[in-house]
C-alpha cells in the first residue's frame, strides 16, 4: 500500500514538473516513465522520502504560485515582501540554485533528470546576461579594468566620485577565460531580476519584456533595503533622471554614458556547482551521467568565471592595502585572495559604436559566503574542472584558503564570526581592526550594517551546512575539528520545547577580534566570543541547520547530531505544515519603514541628493521627499496592502505566512538527505578508505600524487592495496602501491605517486586505480594523462577590423591582446590582402606595405604587458574589390586571429 502511494507522488510530481519547468525537449523527455532501480524504490519506502516528494509537490504544483508563466522561480509566493529583494515576485540566483539543487535530489529519488537539466536551460535564458545583454564586452581591457570611485559610509555621501588618480591592478584571467572559450563575454548569473516586469523598466529599456534585470543596492554599508532606489540594469536614459538615467545618484562624473551593469552572487554560483555534482554522482550511480553531462560543462564554466570573486575589487595587491593611492595595483595574481567575496560585476556601454567595458571584483569576503564543497568539486572532480589553464590550480587553493579562512574566525564557543577585508570602509581606508588574515583586516559585519551582517544565525546554517558536506565526502580532519566545535555550541543553544515544538538561534551578538592568524600555529581566538540573543522558529534556517548536522552525523556517527536532526524535521513537519508547504507566521515590525522620509540625523530614509529629480517606470517622482513606498507606488494595489496601511497608521503589526522558495526547498532537501543518510540504524557508517581526491591530472613525462587514509580508526592493521583496474598503458603507480594503517596512524594521509610516461601520441590518455582492503570496500581514483605533444593554446589575440569601410577605402584597427605570462616585445603583425590598395594615413605603429602585403611593427609601443593590449590604424583605399586581410599571423606568436 505504502509503493502504490509513492508511485502515485512520483507520477505527480512528474507531472508537475512537465508542467510548470520543462521545455519541450524536457517535456518530452518526462513522457517515458522513469527507470525505478533497487536502490530508489527502497529509499522510497523512507517516511522522509515520502515527505520529500510531498513537498516538492507542492512546490511544483502551479496551483501554490511559485513560479510565473515562464517557469522562473519567484523568491517567494507572496508578492508583498520586503527583505533582500523588494518584492516577492522578484527572483534571485539564490532561488534558482536551490532549484538546481531539489531537482538534482529529485533526480536521485526518481531516477529523471530531466527537471534538472530543465531548471538549467531556464536559470542560462532568463537570469545568465546573453550576449545581447552584455553587447560590449569585447571591449574591455584586462589591463584597465575599472576607473576607482570610493564606498562610502551613507548614502548621503553618494554619489560617488570617479577619480583615474587611483591605481588599479590589471585582472590576469580575462585573456585566459577568452581564450578557452572563445567569448569576452560573461558566465555567470545577475543576483535580481524582476519576473513578471512589476516594476515596469523591462529588458534594456523596452518597458514591456519578462523578466528584467534590475538592481537596488549601490551605496554603502548603511544602506538598508528600505533606503535603496531601485533600477534597471541597463540604463538607456529612459527613465531616472534626463541625460543621465540614475547613474549621476550612485557615480560622480562629468558626464553619463547609457550602460549596462551586472552583478554577481558568488554564493548562489557556487550553489549551482554544488548542485551540478550531486546530479552527476547520483546519475552516475543510477547509470546516466550521459544524461546532465552538457550541463556539468556549464557548471565547470560557471566555476571558472565564477574566480572573478577572489579578487580585489579594484585588483589592487593582497594584503596591508592602506591608501586609495599608496596601496600598490596588483600584477599578475597577487590580487587574488582566493575567498568567495560579496560579489562580482562588470558592465559596459550600450552603444556597439563607441564600446568600452569594466569589471570589478570585490574586497569583502563574509564566512558565510564560503564553500569549500564547490572548491574541492572545481579543483578535484574531472568532469567539473574548468577548462582554462589556470582554474583548476586556482580553486585547489581557494579550498585551503577557505578552511583556513574558517579556522580563523571560529570564536571560543564555536560560532564563526564575520569575515575580512581587503579594502577598509571600502577606500582602503586606515583599518580600526588589529587583527588579520594574509593582511586582509578583520570586521565582524562585513559588507552591510543595517541590520548587521553577521547577526543572523542563517548565515551560521548555510555556511557551515557546505563544510558539513564538504567534511561528508572528504573526510577532512580539519574540517571535523571545526564541526566538532560548532555543532556542540549550536545544539547547546537549540530548545526542544514541551509543546512539541522548537527554538533556535536567532540573532548573535560579537565581542572581541580573532588572533592574527598564523598559518603555522593559529591561535586560540580566547578573545572572539558570541552570544545568542534571542531565538526562533524560521524553518528555513532550521531546515539548514538540521542539513548540516544531517551530513555530519553521517560521516561522524555521531548519534546526538543525528537524534537533534530528526527531532527538528519530525517537530517542522508536525506543526507547520501549510497547503503551500512548510512556514510560519511572522511579524513584520519592521514595515514601519515603508514611509520613512529621509533623516539626516540618524541616517534612515531614501536619500535623493537636493535638486536631484527623475522618475520611475511605474510613474513616480524620485526627489528628496521620496520615501520606499512613494519609489513603489504599485505596492498599494496589493491585496495585503492594507494591514500595512493600518500598521502604518498606528494597527498592530501585521502578520505575514511567507513561503520562501530558498526555504521551501531547503525544507525537502532536508528530508530527502535524512532518507539518504541517515534513515535506517543508529549506527556509525562502516570503517572505508578514503581518498583526498577522487581525480588526479598527471602531465606527461611527470606525476602526481594524493593521499589515502582510513574513516575511523580500526581494531588491528590494515594493508591497503592500489593497483591500475582499467585504461591507458601509459599511466602507472610509481610509489604507494601497498599502504598500511594502524589503530595509531589510520587518519594520516599516506601518499600515492601516479606517473605518466612519455609517449608520441597528442591523446589525454585516462585509467582508473582501485583501492582495495580486506573487509573494506573499494574505491576508485580517475587518472588523466595531460599530454604535452599538443600544440599550445594561444596567449594572444590579434584582430584586423576594416569593417569601417565605405565602398572605395576604409579606416582599419589591429588590435593585438596579450593572454600569457609573459609580455610580448617586438611584436609584428602581417597579412596579404586580397585586391591592391594605397596607404594613406597610419598611427600607432610602422605600417609597411609590399606589394599587397601589409606588415605592421610598434612606434613606441614595443612591449605588450599581461592582460595588456596594443592597437594600431591605417586609412586605406582602393578600386574594385574590397581587399580583404588573408593569412594575417603575429611573428613567432601562437596567437588567435579575427578579421572583420
Amino acid at each position: 500500500m505504502f509503493l502504490s502511494s509513492l508511485k502515485a507522488a512520483v507520477t505527480r510530481a512528474l507531472c508537475l514538473t512537465v508542467a510548470v519547468a520543462a521545455p519541450a525537449q524536457a517535456v518530452a523527455a518526462t513522457n517515458n516513465k522513469p527507470v525505478r532501480t533497487l536502490a530508489v524504490a527502497l529509499a522510497g519506502e523512507s517516511t522522509y522520502t515520502q515527505r520529500f516528494l510531498e513537498q516538492y509537490n507542492k512546490i511544483k504544483d502551479p496551483a501554490n504560485g511559485y513560479f510565473s508563466s515562464k517557469g522562473v522561480p519567484y523568491h517567494s509566493v507572496e508578492t508583498l515582501m520586503v527583505e533582500a529583494p523588494d518584492h516577492g515576485h522578484e527572483t534571485t540566483s539564490e532561488a534558482y540554485s536551490y532549484w538546481l539543487w531539489l531537482e538534482a535530489e529529485y533526480g536521485h529519488v526518481t531516477g529523471d533528470w530531466a527537471p534538472f537539466n530543465a531548471a538549467w536551460a531556464n536559470m542560462e535564458k532568463y537570469i545568465i546576461p546573453s550576449q545581447a545583454d552584455q553587447p560590449t564586452n569585447s571591449f574591455y581591457q584586462a589591463n584597465k579594468p575599472a576607473t576607482y570611485a570610493a564606498e562610502w559610509d551613507l548614502p548621503s555621501q553618494y554619489p560617488s566620485p570617479l577619480r583615474s588618480d587611483v591605481s588599479v591592478g590589471s585582472d590576469p584571467i580575462a585573456g585566459e577565460l577568452r581564450s578557452t572559450y572563445g567569448t569576452s563575454d560573461i558566465y555567470g548569473m545577475h543576483w535580481l531580476l524582476d519576473v513578471d516586469n512589476w516594476y515596469g523598466y523591462g529588458r534594456c529599456g523596452d518597458g514591456t519584456t519578462s523578466p528584467s534585470y534590475i538592481n537596488t543596492f549601490q551605496r554603502g554599508s548603511q544602506e538598508s533595503v528600505w533606503e535603496t532606489v531601485p533600477h534597471p540594469s541597463c540604463d538607456t536614459f529612459a527613465w531616472g533622471k534626463p541625460g543621465q538615467g540614475f547613474m549621476s545618484l550612485f557615480t560622480g562624473d562629468a558626464n553619463y554614458s547609457r550602460q549596462w551593469r551586472y552583478t554577481n552572487a558568488p554564493d548562489a554560483d557556487a550553489r549551482a556547482v554544488q548542485a551540478a555534482y550531486w546530479a552527476y554522482t547520483w546519475a552516475k550511480e543510477q547509470g546516466k551521467e550521459s544524461q546532465v553531462a552538457d550541463v556539468l560543462k556549464k557548471a565547470a564554466k560557471m566555476g571558472d568565471y565564477l574566480r572573478y570573486a577572489m579578487f580585489d575589487k579594484y585588483f589592487k595587491r593582497i594584503g596591508d592595502c592602506i591608501g586609495e593611492t599608496a596601496c600598490p595595483a596588483g600584477s599578475g595574481k597577487n590580487s587574488m585572495h582566493y575567498l568567495l567575496s560579496w560579489y562580482y560585476s562588470w558592465g559596459g556601454a550600450v552603444d556597439t559604436s563607441g564600446g568600452w567595458a569594466w569589471r570589478i571584483g570585490s574586497s569583502h569576503s563574509h564566512f558565510g559566503y564560503q564553500n569549500p564543497m564547490a572548491a574541492y568539486i572545481l579543483s578535484n572532480v574531472s568532469v567539473l574542472r574548468p577548462q582554462s589553464a589556470t582554474g583548476a590550480t586556482d580553486w585547489a587553493t581557494s579550498l585551503q584558503r577557505q578552511i583556513e579562512f574558517y579556522t580563523w574566525l571560529q570564536s571560543a564557543e564555536g560560532g564563526f564570526a564575520g569575515g575580512a577585508t581587503n579594502s577598509w570602509k571600502g577606500r582602503y581606508a586606515k583599518p580600526e581592526s588589529a587583527s588579520s588574515f594574509y593582511g586582509m583586516y578583520y570586521d565582524w559585519r562585513p559588507v552591510y550594517h543595517d541590520p548587521a551582517s553577521n547577526q543572523w544565525f542563517g548565515f551560521q546554517a548555510w555556511s557551515v551546512q557546505r563544510v558539513a558536506e564538504y567534511y561528508y565526502v572528504t573526510g577532512d580532519a580539519k574540517a571535523k575539528k571545526m564541526l566538532d566545535k560548532w555543532v556542540a555550541w549550536a545544539s547547546q543553544h537549540t530548545k526542544l520545547t514541551a509543546d512539541g515544538k522548537f527554538q533556535v538561534p536567532s540573532t548573535l551578538q560579537w565581542t572581541g577580534e580573532p588572533d592574527t592568524w598564523n598559518p603555522a600555529n593559529p591561535g586560540s581566538n580566547s578573545n572572539l566570543h558570541v552570544t545568542v540573543l534571542d531565538y526562533t522558529n524560521d524553518v528555513g534556517v532550521t531546515a539548514a541547520y538540521a542539513r548540516t548536522l544531517i551530513f555530519y552525523a553521517a560521516k561522524s556517527g555521531n548519534t546526538s547530531a543525528k537524534t537533534l536532526a530528526k527531532e527538528l524535521l519530525d517537530r517542522m513537519w508536525a506543526n507547520y505544515q501549510t497547503p503551500k508547504g512548510v512556514a510560519v507566521s511572522e511579524k513584520r515590525e519592521d514595515y514601519k519603514r515603508f514611509d520613512d522620509t529621509y533623516n539626516a540625523t540618524t541616517g534612515d530614509g531614501v536619500f535623493i541628493p537636493s535638486g536631484w529629480t527623475g522618475t520611475t517606470a511605474q510613474g513616480a517622482t524620485i526627489d528628496s521627499n521620496a520615501t520606499f513606498i512613494s519609489l513603489r507606488p504599485k505596492y498599494r494595489q496589493d491585496p495585503d496592502w492594507p494591514k500595512v496601511q493600518s500598521f502604518l497608521n498606528g494597527g498592530p503589526v501585521p502578520e505575514f505566512t511567507y513561503h520562501r522558495f530558498w526555504a521551501q526547498a531547503d525544507i525537502a532537501m532536508a528530508m530527502a538527505d535524512y532518507a539518504r543518510l541517515l534513515d535506517g540504524g543508529t549506527t556509525p557508517p562502516p570503517a572505508g578508505i578514503v581518498a583526498s581526491s577522487s581525480d588526479v591530472s598527471v602531465a606527461e613525462g611527470k606525476s602526481a600524487s594524493f593521499t589515502v587514509s582510513l574513516s575511523a580508526a580500526p581494531t588491528s592493521n590494515v594493508t591497503v592495496t592500489v593497483a591500475k583496474a582499467s585504461g591507458d598503458a601509459d599511466l602507472f603507480v610509481s610509489s604507494g602501491a601497498t599502504l598500511t594503517f594502524t589503530p595509531a596512524n589510520w587518519n594520516v594521509g599516506q601518499t600515492v605517486t601516479i606517473g605518466a610516461v612519455e609517449d608520441s601520441d597528442e591523446l589525454d590518455g585516462t585509467a582508473q586505480f582501485r583501492l582495495t582492503a580486506s573487509g573494506y570496500s573499494a574505491v576508485s581514483v580517475n587518472a588523466t594523462e595531460i599530454d604535452n605533444d599538443k600544440a599550445p593554446a594561444p596567449t594572444c589575440s590579434v584582430t584586423v577590423d576594416t569593417s569601417n569601410d565605405w565602398g572605395s577605402g576604409h579606416v582599419g584597427r589591429v588590435i593585438l591582446q596579450n593572454f600569457g605570462t609573459q609580455p610580448l616585445t617586438n611584436w609584428k603583425v602581417s597579412w596579404t590582402a586580397t585586391n591592391d590598395f594605397t596607404i594613406n594615413n597610419y598611427w600607432n605603429g610602422v605600417f609597411t606595405k609590399t606589394g599587397r602585403s601589409l606588415e605592421v611593427a610598434p612606434q613606441g609601443n614595443a612591449t605588450v604587458p599581461p592582460s595588456g593590449s596594443v592597437e594600431a590604424g591605417f586609412v586605406a583605399n582602393y578600386s574594385g574589390a574590397k581587399p580583404v586581410p588573408s593569412g594575417v599571423r603575429v611573428e613567432g606568436q601562437n596567437c588567435t586571429i579575427t578579421v572583420k
